[in-house]
């Protein structure tokens, strides 16, 4: 199922090129208010520019921020205030995945660069009893739900473009230059893989071409 044509998504592209906003922050203070006011651990994997990280330092003792990318982690660290608790590191996700316990995990727009199981059995192995889980993740649109939440998000996506740069165009920030793909999973089988490692995980789709994970540890 289309939802546009190639022409159209072309204009779509130029205009968000224009009018680039982060889809990915905005789901930052929604992630902060499934999380306690105060904790002690926290780890961002997949961090970005930091934006998230230096939001949970704002609650947590530590912070630890994992990104493959050495480019986007250089500047993560220029911006981020040296009194803040964040340590980033250049680091693999699976493979050099930082040793917990954590009161708090934070994964947003990165699980599905990563082997899907493997991810959520680390985060439950290094999160603490009591422990928060917050994903939020990229699926492939397959039912008509799906799309139709796509063909919402269109519209939305360009007024926030607008609004968000107050009808100005605006350059792109520093972006990252790790490769990047497309998510493979649809939402269903996210559900039903996720339920199997993390029972009681609650999981709902969102606009903007998301879905989210809140999960926590007995």
């Amino acid at each position: 199922m289309k939802i546009l044509s190639p022409r159209a998504l072309r204009a779509l592209e130029r205009f968000n090129a224009a009018y680039p906003w982060d889809h990915n922050a905005h789901y930052h203070r929604w992630i902060l208010r499934q999380l306690p006011r105060r904790f002690d651990g926290a780890l961002d994997v997949g961090s970005g520019s930091g934006d998230l990280a230096r939001l949970l330092a704002g609650r947590a003792d530590t912070v630890q921020a994992v990104d493959s990318d050495p480019v986007i982690t250089a500047q993560a660290q220029k911006l981020t205030p040296s009194g803040l608790p964040v340590a980033f590191s250049v680091a693999d996700a699976i493979a050099d995945f930082p040793a917990g316990p954590y009161d708090v995990i934070t994964c947003v727009a990165t699980i599905h660069h990563l082997p899907f199981t493997r991810a959520l059995t680390r985060f439950r192995r290094h999160l603490a009893p009591g422990g928060t889980l917050v994903i939020v993740g990229l699926s492939r649109a397959q039912t008509p739900v799906d799309h139709l939440l796509g063909a919402v998000a269109i519209p939305a996506n360009a007024a926030m473009g607008w609004l968000k740069n107050k009808g100005r165009p605006s350059p792109r920030p520093v972006s990252m230059t790790a490769p990047t793909r497309s998510a493979d999973m649809t939402f269903n089988e996210i559900v039903r893989e996720a339920r199997d490692i993390l029972p009681g995980a609650r999981l709902r789709r969102r606009l903007f071409w998301r879905y989210t994970l809140v999960w926590n540890q007995p």
